[in-house]
Formats: C-alpha cells, sequence, structure tokens
C-alpha cells in the first residue's frame, strides 16, 4: 500500500472566493474522488480550524494500492480537474508518498 499526503498553503483569495471558502471546496472535490479512481482505496481531507505561522490550510491523506495506482492517478482526468482548483488557489505545498506493509 502506499499512502500520499499532500498540504496546502492557500491565497487570501482566489476563484471569486475566500481562503476558508477555498478550502472547503478543495476538501469537497478532493473527497469526491472517492470510489472514481482505480486504485484509489481511501481520500480524505481535513481544513485547518486555524491556520498558524507556517501552517497549512489543507491536509490530504489518501491511501493507494500501489505506487503504480499513484501514477495513474496523477493523471485521471477527474483528478487534473481537481488539481487545476487546487493550483488557482494554492500559494505553496508539501507532499509526501511512502509505501507501507
Amino acid at each position: 500500500m502506499v499512502k500520499h499526503i499532500v498540504m496546502w498553503r492557500l491565497r487570501e483569495e482566489a476563484n471569486g472566493m475566500g481562503r476558508r471558502e477555498n478550502a472547503l471546496a478543495i476538501k469537497g472535490r478532493l473527497e469526491g474522488l472517492s470510489g472514481k479512481i482505480p486504485g484509489l482505496l481511501k481520500i480524505e481531507a481535513g481544513v485547518a480550524d486555524e491556520v498558524s505561522e507556517g501552517g497549512y490550510d489543507v491536509v490530504l491523506l489518501s491511501e493507494f494500492t500501489d505506487m503504480q495506482a499513484l501514477a495513474l492517478y496523477q493523471i485521471h482526468p477527474l483528478h487534473e480537474a481537481v488539481r487545476d482548483f487546487i493550483v488557482t488557489a494554492a500559494a505553496g505545498r508539501a507532499v509526501v508518498d511512502f509505501e507501507t506493509a
């Protein structure tokens, strides 16, 4: 199994919305991918109640069957549409992928 964790720091305004509205929209769009992409076992997003200095607004916790499934997720049209939305709102990103037993 592979865990894919991403955190985003958002702009104050983007997509005609404020930071909090974009965070909630990103959460909804990410979780909307559940059950729609082969090899994606679990997907959960969280929105920070309050962002401290150096903190992030949104976190994605997802699990895939293997690295190949993660690679296919990255280029899946449904994921690309969500990614395109996130890119317009994000000011920064951190990501880690790792295999588990």
